[in-house]
């Protein structure tokens, strides 16, 4: 349509201009003698002769002869529009790549120039063969080989290949026909049967990250044994387990994995997220650290069988070490006091969802040699007193980022002091689940941390008590778009029964996108509300200013402080 309507509106304006090239003449001789002519009909459209050089009378006071003529130069030659296959490859090959790769599918469709550009190497770096995650869907291992053979080559540096797509002869193309492949992820976690991998004599051998998702029931040394010699460049291993997916009832765990055989072949992990795996305990830890001497980031979130026993000598083996998270971990005071602290370099600690009793807190986070990042949620026994001397002794000097939700023996008057003395130098601020925290509080700290990226508050419907007061959500609406220029996260937990807000609400919520829109910050990337009025306000206002994936409910995301961890790109799995 674009071309055809190109073509009809030059065709009429030749076709106009040669009509009218006489009358013209004859017009402007007639100025010259008459002097300029009146309109006779404003209204009119201007034709091809119309749009002719006008001759305007300059000069003081004339009459006929002696007032002279200007020459005004109003004259527009016609602009010649463009059809979008006029434009350059480089241009399409840049608008393409914002689009998914279903969409360049789609396209490859239109035209052979568009196939050859949907399917150029360069929009296909990336490839999820996990339809349950956004990925794409193919239909068998044949036919991605044929796919492979196409479509991939040495510009593939990221593969996700679900479980029935994993055969010998798909790892056997993909190693031949993709030597700069970085991560990898196989996911085996909804398997029922591994295919035959006695025939498997190629793998990716040149990969940086490797992920592999667990199975409950599946062994997978069938298939590990042939792919070990292929392990040592692995610098990220994530082994992921189905901790989300079990129940409450005691069943019997299985290692469905060798840790001790990968840890003999991965001689310079420096990345290692075991996530909610069942069978994983200290002796797996134990394995780990006698070859790791380059580990850095030791991430167990979920292993609930990890008590602590073999982290003295994993402080002791990996000088290296600098972050730990043990979130929801086993820990055990008996095990945890004799880690000699002093001695690490970790600075960056999970231990929320915990059970440490304060005696252990005080004694490991005091003899730690400060922190940067730091995550207490639900520690019971995380106090006023441990947060006072860790402050008294310098352990927050350096502090990013503090996760202080849910808190029970933390009050209201130590958190502002650590605010008040520390807060200019967070990016990371989590007190959700405070129900003494209320609009004053907050009105009180925003100017302390100017400097916040992520902030949680607010306390959800039904924890532990009620809110006895309602909180006016546009007065800290207003407090954070004038103090915290650079805020991209912000989560308020608060229920639509306890939030009061005003007529004005709307144009609050614009304040704060203008305000950061002229800090020249980044743009806010995330507010998440509980489900309500307020929700729905706020989400309508973002929708209009086209950012509509901004506003979000509690029901189904959760705000974080893990992206402000020193190697959080490589802890993304997914």
């Amino acid at each position: 349509m674009d071309s055809l309507y190109s073509i009809t509106r030059e065709a009429h304006h030749r076709e106009g201009g040669q009509q009218t090239a006489s009358q013209s003449m004859v017009d402007r001789k007639q100025s010259f003698v008459d002097g300029p002519r009146k309109a006779t009909n404003p209204d009119r459209r201007s034709s091809g002769a119309d749009r002719r050089p006008s001759y305007v009378q300059a000069g003081g006071g004339g009459g006929g002869g002696g007032g002279g003529y200007g020459f005004s130069h109003d004259h527009h030659p016609p602009q010649i529009s463009k059809t979008i296959q006029q434009l350059p490859d480089k241009i399409l090959l840049h608008a393409f790549s914002y689009l998914k790769q279903r969409d360049l599918c789609r396209l490859a469709h239109v035209c052979k120039k568009w196939r050859l550009l949907a399917y150029d190497g360069r929009l296909w770096t990336r490839v999820s063969l996990r339809p349950e995650y956004g990925g794409l869907y193919v239909m068998s291992p044949d036919s991605l080989m044929s796919i492979i053979s196409v479509r991939f080559g040495s510009t593939l540096q990221y593969l996700e290949l679900s479980a029935e797509l994993i055969t010998p002869a798909v790892l056997h193309e993909v190693a031949n026909r993709c030597p700069n492949l970085k991560n990898l992820i196989l996911d085996f976690s909804n398997a029922m049967q591994l295919h035959d991998f006695n025939d498997l004599n190629a793998f990716p051998c040149n990969l940086r990250n490797l992920t592999i998702c667990l199975s409950e029931v599946i062994f997978m040394e069938g298939f590990m044994r042939k792919v070990y010699q292929s392990l040592s460049s692995v610098e990220v291993l994530h082994l992921i387990g189905t901790f989300e997916l079990g129940d409450d009832e005691e069943e019997e765990v299985y290692e469905v994995i060798n840790i001790g055989k990968i840890k003999a072949h991965t001689p310079n992990l420096r990345i290692v997220n075991f996530y909610g795996i069942s069978f994983v305990d200290d002796s797996h830890l134990e394995l780990l650290s006698s070859n790791c001497i380059h580990l850095e980031c030791l991430a167990l979130n979920y292993c609930l069988r990890v008590k602590g026993a073999a982290f003295k000598t994993l402080i002791q083996r990996c000088k290296k070490l600098k972050t730990l998270l043990l979130q929801h971990c086993g820990l055990e005071d008996q095990h945890m006091k004799p880690v000699e602290w002093e001695a690490s370099r970790v600075h960056e600690l999970d231990l929320s969802s915990t059970e440490l009793s304060s005696d252990c807190l005080m004694d490991m986070l005091l003899r730690s040699n400060g922190f940067t990042y730091l995550g207490l949620a639900h520690c019971e026994f995380f106090d006023d007193k441990i947060l006072e001397e860790m402050i008294k002794k310098g352990k927050l000097d350096h502090i990013r980022a503090i996760d202080l939700s849910h808190t029970v023996s933390l009050t209201e008057n130590a958190i502002y002091q650590f605010l008040a003395q520390r807060g200019r130098s967070l990016e990371g601020l989590m007190v959700c689940g405070k129900p003494k925290l209320t609009e004053q509080f907050f009105l009180n700290i925003i100017p302390f941390v100017k400097k916040i990226r992520i902030l949680g508050c607010g306390t959800a419907n039904g924890w532990f008590l009620r809110m006895s007061t309602r909180i006016h959500i546009d007065q800290i609406v207003i407090c954070l778009a004038q103090h915290c220029p650079k805020l991209q996260r912000l989560e308020v937990q608060w229920d639509p029964d306890t939030i009061r807000y005003s007529d004005n609400s709307s144009k609050f919520i614009d304040q704060l996108r203008s305000v950061l829109h002229r800090m020249k910050s980044p743009s806010i990337r995330s507010v998440t509300l509980s489900d309500g009025e307020y929700f729905e306000m706020v989400k309508s206002n973002f929708e209009r200013a086209d950012r509509t994936t901004v506003v979000r409910a509690t029901t189904n995301y959760t705000t974080s402080l893990v992206s402000l961890l020193s190697c959080y790109k490589d802890l993304l799995f997914n």
